[in-house]
């Protein structure tokens, strides 16, 4: 019998695998995530990751939730417990560290949250499955090998799936999503940060409409 925590994360992956690439944006305000949740139900974009390197992450989460409350929300770059605290208190899905921090994948293991700790060498692997994990983020990507990477390691390790995130473009992301160990990739590319913090919404729009017709 699956626990809660694999049960989550058995329900978050498959949402993610049908949104293929999860936009990453970073938020100064509760106010700009609702303005970016009008553009995000227009393009009809499924999933985003709130990365917490801004101390408004955990307001522009709820903020997002509440405008719309079926999209996938990821909550990235996050580092502490109280972070995790926040992220899940916000309404976030799935919490994504940029590294592998055992004390922070049992924290959310005991709260049934689902994680996906960034990975980038087989040792880190290792120590991810030996915590009952098989879902993993390997960051940053294309600084760490990339594509010849992942198809080196699905040889030793063909259970694990990957999030790729880091360095990919519209250009290289079919690359990753045609390895059958890709489950999604982090996509800085669909959503640009300085017309968002501008409050160009209108040019947020067309953007994400020319990054996902290059998909």
């Amino acid at each position: 019998m699956l626990s809660d925590f694999e049960t989550q994360m058995l329900t978050v992956v498959r949402r993610m695998k049908n949104i293929a690439v999860l936009p990453l944006v970073t938020l100064s305000s509760a106010a700009s995530a609702r303005e970016l949740a009008a553009v995000l139900r227009k393009t009809g974009v499924a999933g985003i990751e709130v990365t917490y390197r801004s101390s408004q992450a955990a307001e522009a989460i709820a903020a997002l939730r509440a405008e719309v409350p079926e999209l996938l929300i990821a909550a990235g770059t996050v580092l502490t417990k109280n972070q995790i605290d926040s992220a899940c208190d916000a309404g976030a899905d799935v919490i994504v560290t940029p590294g592998l921090n055992p004390d922070n994948v049992a924290y959310c293991q005991q709260r049934g949250m689902p994680i996906i700790p960034g990975v980038n060498s087989p040792t880190h692997i290792e120590q991810a499955m030996g915590m009952g994990l098989r879902y993993l983020k390997f960051f940053p990507a294309e600084a760490s090998g990339g594509v010849a990477f992942l198809k080196a390691v699905s040889g030793p390790y063909p259970s694990v799936m990957f999030m790729p995130t880091g360095g990919i473009t519209a250009d290289t992301v079919a690359d990753y999503l045609n390895l059958p160990t890709v489950f999604v990739c982090g996509g800085s590319w669909v959503l640009d940060n300085a017309l968002v913090d501008s409050g160009d919404w209108d040019g947020v729009k067309k953007h994400i409409l020319q990054s996902r017709n290059r998909d």
